[in-house]
């Protein structure tokens, strides 16, 4: 009888902490996008196309490789005791991509992957500097 109701009661729990987590993936794939929004057209206007699109193939590799962590994460607890690696593979294809094709410039797309980083810091910085509402 005290399993069922420990179980009863962690299940709300549970479930309120994984919408959590599904709105903070969400939140954290939109800004991403809308970053690379911003970031896409200054460069096409102070390089070149070929740059913009160089950026905007890194870009799309981080929002790839952020959705897997996500959920590799999302299947830590339940189906698996730590964090897989296959994330990983994205970023180890699109720089071996980089590196062989011959349109392709390194930088940008390393730094169009590295996107992803510049939501954790938009959301860091907006979760220091909003009041808790609790």
């Amino acid at each position: 009888m005290e399993q069922t109701l420990e179980s009863g009661t962690n299940a709300p729990e549970t479930s309120n902490s994984m919408d959590d987590f599904y709105k903070l993936q969400q939140e954290l794939l939109v800004v991403t996008i809308i970053l690379t929004g911003l970031i896409v057209f200054p460069v096409w206007f102070f390089y070149s196309l070929n740059i913009a699109l160089n950026y905007l193939l890194g870009a799309c590799a981080g929002v790839v490789y952020l959705k897997l962590l996500a959920r590799n994460v999302e299947r830590l607890g339940t189906e698996k005791s730590q964090v897989g690696k296959s994330h990983l593979a994205v970023f180890i294809g699109v720089m071996i991509v980089a590196t062989q094709w011959k349109d392709l410039h390194v930088l940008p797309v390393f730094l169009g992957f590295l996107t992803y980083k510049g939501t954790l810091l938009v959301y860091t910085l907006r979760t220091l500097l909003t009041p808790s509402q609790n």
